[in-house]
Formats: structure tokens, sequence, C-alpha cells
């Protein structure tokens, strides 16, 4: 036996105020552990390991409290004396040391491997079931609602997100659909899970999620190509527009999107625009830029309230003269549509007839009288 394994390790002092470094087990190279009793541990009673060279090492090595380090030393006869009889029975300062018993390198090393292979495979676990609610949040599309003009645009937009986060099992891709429906929807959803259930095959879901919610009519198409500017920034009726058509159909055109954006600008916004200077909707967006200070003045709040009260001020009510003057009250009506005025109009119609007819009687009994006599 030339050498042998020295556990050091900072402990409290009895005091328990500061801090001893001392010496709590003994190893031999056959594996057998021996520690010391409390009162032998500290190191200052073993001045043959205090005068190693090696020691000033040890003593760098542990500063805090229970940091420990074991270290090999070779010790000559002499030493050797000091910690084994001739026997080869393991004392110190005329005492033996207890023997207790250690797991095997190898033991512990089977131990250890144990526990890593459970933590990978719990860890594996939690992997394969994914975070659905945290993979969601990083998904570059919106909710689908029932009022989507697309129905297959989006849900190739989810498959390809999924294929991104690389979400190839048919009941990870159901599970998390359901994160992305809202109101009715969510309400399909749960008739499906409970007729296809979610360990069912994706395409059947996706087949079903088709042939429920795909639009056939001609609403959005509509509303999206007759979509027009009314108010507030150029650029934002502008991306809308897009929007709305991509919805509709993705694969159309830059310069079909930018003619269908331009139908809908104000006449005179659309004749500053060059045609031929237009290559995507980026360009457009960027013109559009340069006129919004036009938009606002002409939409100012003091130029609508000028206009209002010029408005106001010719479709002012004024109030009827007839009535004023039959003295029927005031009344505000226009001048042309008065009862009393019609009636008094055809009042004198009647009159003038009678004046007329009297006198045409007259005229002719005056010229009976003349031939009679």
């Amino acid at each position: 036996m030339d050498r042998l394994q020295f556990e050091f390790t900072m402990i409290a002092s009895n005091d328990g105020k500061s801090n001893v470094l001392a010496i709590t087990s003994i190893t031999t190279e056959e594996g057998k552990c021996y520690v010391l009793p409390d009162d032998l541990k500290p190191v200052i009673h073993h001045t043959c390991i205090v005068k190693m060279s090696t020691f000033s090492k040890i003593k760098n090595s542990i500063k805090k409290r229970h940091q420990s380090r074991k270290i090999w030393i070779k010790l000559n006869e002499d030493q050797k004396k000091t910690y084994t009889d001739e026997e080869g029975n393991m004392q110190f300062l005329d005492q033996y040391l207890e023997e207790i018993s250690i797991i095997q390198p190898k033991d512990k090393d089977s131990n250890l491997q144990n526990i890593l292979e459970k933590l990978i495979e719990t860890t594996t676990n939690k992997e394969n079931q994914h975070n659905l609610r945290h993979v969601s949040e990083k998904f570059i599309i919106e909710k689908f609602t029932s009022k989507n003009c697309n129905a297959l645009q989006w849900i190739e937009n989810f498959e390809k997100e999924c294929d991104r986060f690389s979400i190839t099992k048919d009941e990870t891709k159901i599970e998390i659909l359901r994160l992305f429906l809202e109101k009715s929807c969510l309400d399909w959803y749960s008739s499906m899970a409970i007729k296809l259930t979610v360990t069912s095959e994706w395409k059947e879901w996706k087949n079903n999620f088709l042939e429920t919610f795909k639009n056939q009519g001609w609403d959005m198409v509509s509303y999206a190509f007759s979509f027009k500017y009314k108010e507030g920034l150029l650029i934002d009726y502008a991306i809308k527009k897009e929007r709305l058509i991509l919805d509709i159909n993705k694969s159309v055109d830059s310069k079909t999107i930018i003619d269908l954006i331009a139908t809908g600008l104000p006449g005179f916004i659309l004749n500053k625009l060059n045609r031929d200077e237009l290559n995507n909707t980026t360009d457009l967006f960027n013109q559009l830029r340069k006129y919004e200070g036009m938009m606002y003045k002409k939409n100012s709040p003091m130029v609508r309230s000028a206009t209002f009260l010029h408005r106001n001020k010719i479709n002012e009510k004024k109030p009827c003269k007839t009535c004023e003057s039959l003295d029927k009250g005031i009344r505000y009506h226009p001048e042309e549509l008065c009862w009393f005025k019609k009636n008094k109009n055809e009042s004198e119609r009647g009159t003038k007839a009678r004046t007329v007819n009297n006198n045409s009687i007259i005229e002719v009994d005056i010229n009976t009288n003349k031939k009679n006599e």
C-alpha cells in the first residue's frame, strides 16, 4: 500500500464562527473507506500531510465551507506508519479508524446512468407532446372565423406553419388547430372531436374543414373588388384592399392588384399616378404616401366644418311667405308646395272665369238689342 486517498473538507469550527480544513475520510487502493473521529479531523493534527508540498495546492482548492476534494497521496515508510500498523489496519494517533461501506464506482455510474436515462425519457416525452400554446404564439397566421373568405388558403398556410416548426404528427396538428379557431368554429371543432376524435387522421379533419367553411358565393369577391377609399389615410386603404384581394386569391399578380387598388382611389389622386412606374404594391404605397398631405387638407376638421356650414346654409329652411301673408302662422315648407297657395290660385282662376263669362253674356245682350232695332 503505497498511497491513500484523503478527503479534505472545509468544516465549521467548534464555535461555528470560523472554517477549519479537515480530513474527513481515508480510502485505500482496495476501495475500503475509513472515517476519522471528529476531534482528529482538523489537518492541524496531520503534521506529515501539512508538511507535504501538495498541501498548499489543497488549501488553495478549498476555500468555502462544505467544499471538498479527494486527493491521492503517495506515502513513504514513516508516513505509512502514521496511518497503518504492521498488520495493515488503519489507525491514527493510537486509534483504529472505523470502516464504512461505500458504493463502488461501477455501481455509482450505473445508478447515474439510470437517472440520466429516466430524465432523457421524461424530456423526450415532453418534447413529443409539444408545448402547443408556446408554439402557437410563433405561428404567423390569424385565427380562423366563419367570416374568413378563403378556407382553403387559410388551411394551407396553417400546414406550412406546422411544417416550419416540425409538427408532423396528425394528432398534434389536430390539437393545435383548436388554438386558431374562434366563435362558431370552436363548436365545429368540438363536434368533430366527438365524431372523429383527435386521434384520427389529419386528412379527414382537413377535408371536413373545407367542406364546412369553403365559401362558394360571390359576396366576398364583390366586396373586395368594389372596396373604395372613403376617408382616413390612403396607405391604410391600399393595404386593406390588397389584403382583401389576397384573401380571395393569393396567386393574383402584382399588376392586377395595383390596378384594383388604384381604381378605388379618389379621381384627383389617381390622375397623379404613373401606371408604368408601378411595378409592385410597394411602389404604389410609396407614391400614395406623397399625397397623404392633400387628403389631410381635404379631410381636415376646418374644411369639413366649413363644408358642413355651407351645406346647412344652402339647405336652411325658410318660412313660407304665402302662409305669412294669409295669416296661417309660420310654416317651414317650400313655397311652391304650399297648400294655401294652390287653393288661392285655383280660387283666382275660378273668379276670372266667371268674370269673363259674365262679360260675354252682357256683350251678347247688347248685340242682340242692336239687331232688333
